[in-house]
């Protein structure tokens, strides 16, 4: 099966798990600016990575445009975020992502990121202090609470290799 891995990445953890992802699987590896210029037409399958924000994934507009030309291909989007695995907010996210037309032809995939600080843009950096400063200012803080706001308040890395093999998996056999 032929296959390409396209990517964004503002901070570095999007581009290690596609890098990962295609020496894993021998694909092609493209970033989306040069994505956008190339036709797909000879892959068998086509991999999307992009970061997560505020419930999203990072230009996953791109693969929404492209996707009804790529009908009988199989469809892939992994999202690399600062939650870790187990976030029940990410199967909500990826519900109201992928459930219409035409992403709903998408298989979705979540890999634990981090947070690098020293790479956001200012905006990125500005954003996260007032998500940091508004879970603060809860009055009745969950566990789960407290928890974000030690995550987010310094960079970490939580990535690992073994976060692609679910998405290896689908497509080498497709379940």
């Amino acid at each position: 099966m032929k296959t390409a891995v396209v990517y964004t990445s503002q901070t570095g953890f999007t581009k290690r798990y596609a890098e990962w992802l295609s020496e894993r699987t021998g694909a092609d590896l493209f970033e989306l600016g040069e994505a956008k210029k190339k036709s797909f037409d000879e892959y068998d399958a086509i991999c999307y990575g992009g970061w997560a924000c505020a419930g999203n994934i990072n230009k996953i507009s791109w693969m929404k445009g492209n996707a009804p030309k790529w009908k009988g291909k199989k469809l892939v989007a992994f999202c690399v975020g600062g939650s870790p695995i187990d976030n029940p907010d990410i199967k909500v996210s990826f519900q109201k992502i992928f459930s219409q037309a035409p992403l709903n032809e998408v298989k979705p995939f979540y890999c634990p990121g981090g947070f690098n600080y020293e790479k956001m843009s200012k905006g990125s950096k500005a954003l996260m202090k007032v998500f940091v400063k508004t879970l603060n200012a809860k009055k009745d803080k969950t566990e789960e609470d407290e928890l974000m706001i030690k995550m987010v308040s310094q960079s970490y890395d939580i990535s690992d290799m073994k976060y692609i093999e679910p998405i290896v998996e689908y497509l080498e056999d497709g379940r």
